[in-house]
């Protein structure tokens, strides 16, 4: 049968060698994690930092988030605080991205922070990534793998649809989370930039303060903060009833009929399923043709305040 994702790799000990090729010569490549697929490059590299922002079309003032295997990896170019520490101990390796100041000496390449004095850091939980990161003695500048403001990539070839073959992407087959990391800010006012699966309350039973999301920042330090964003390219309306039979119909629990135009995103009320399939919905009625998405209310908590985060923007 022939391979029509030509640019599809398994991971394997000879494909890590080939990989780290790529990244030690500044190519980037489509790469696996927990939340999303991400497009990693060296984030020392200026070459590779360009790349990243060309074949993403991203605006420059987006700052990039960097993926390091442990905090003893990102105590050479960052500033970690108490407050960084105790919620590492709790969540990390995993969704969580942390907002801290970089060190004057810091290897990471201007161009990836917007030329902050901040920067966003993850350390990805995902068995693939990790492998790799702990290979290399660099870290990663890795934001999701899809051209800016489109639907992330939650598997292999959803990357390969976005770039075609101008990356290679390692299979990892479904991402388990399927939306993007939260991101803490710790630096100043602390609060979450962007909502994730790491919840306020989460946080807030660690830290012992009151955890809010602002509605807007001056500037940006976090991915995921533009006003248009996730967008599938076509009209998305959000908080609905009910839905014209020849558009989309996003829904979620048992209420709502089985028909050919409805996507139910859990039939079992399950925001982390919804969270799982909402990306992979936006592709398949795209794909299918449809010039509308109309889509239910989703209980704002937990992982849903995400959720309406990410249908907000989409519908912007």
């Amino acid at each position: 049968m022939r391979n029509i994702y030509p640019n599809i790799i398994k991971f394997n000990s000879n494909n890590l060698i080939k990989i780290i090729k790529i990244l030690k010569k500044d190519g980037i490549i489509g790469l696996p994690t927990e939340t999303v697929y991400g497009l990693g490059g060296n984030a020392y590299s200026s070459s590779a930092i360009k790349k990243i922002y060309k074949v993403k079309k991203r605006i420059k003032n987006n700052p990039l988030i960097i993926h390091y295997y442990s905090f003893n990896d990102a105590k050479k170019d960052v500033i970690l605080d108490r407050n960084f520490y105790k919620i590492y101990k709790k969540f990390s390796p995993g969704p969580i991205t942390y907002i801290v100041k970089k060190k004057r000496n810091s290897k990471i390449n201007s161009l990836a922070c917007s030329n902050l004095k901040t920067v966003g850091i993850r350390f990805p939980k995902n068995i693939i990534i990790r492998k790799l990161l702990k290979k290399i003695n660099f870290p990663l500048a890795m934001p999701s793998a899809n051209k800016s403001s489109s639907v992330s990539s939650v598997k292999a070839e959803d990357v390969f649809e976005e770039f075609q073959n101008k990356v290679k992407v390692v299979d990892g087959g479904i991402s388990k989370i399927g939306i993007e990391s939260t991101v803490l800010n710790l630096v100043g006012s602390i609060c979450i930039l962007r909502p994730g699966k790491i919840t306020p309350k989460q946080i807030e039973s660690i830290l012992k303060i009151k955890i809010k999301i602002p509605s807007r920042q001056n500037t940006i330090r976090s991915p995921g903060s533009l006003k248009k964003h996730y967008s599938p390219g076509i009209p998305i309306y959000i908080n609905k009833k009910r839905c014209p039979k020849k558009h989309a119909f996003l829904t979620f629990g048992k209420k709502y009929p089985v028909t050919r135009n409805c996507f139910n995103l859990s039939k079992k009320s399950n925001l982390n399923e919804a969270a799982k399939n909402l990306y992979k919905f936006f592709r398949s009625i795209k794909n299918k043709g449809y010039k509308k998405i109309y889509v239910a209310k989703i209980p704002n908590e937990g992982i849903g305040i995400a959720l309406n985060d990410r249908l907000k923007r989409a519908s912007s």
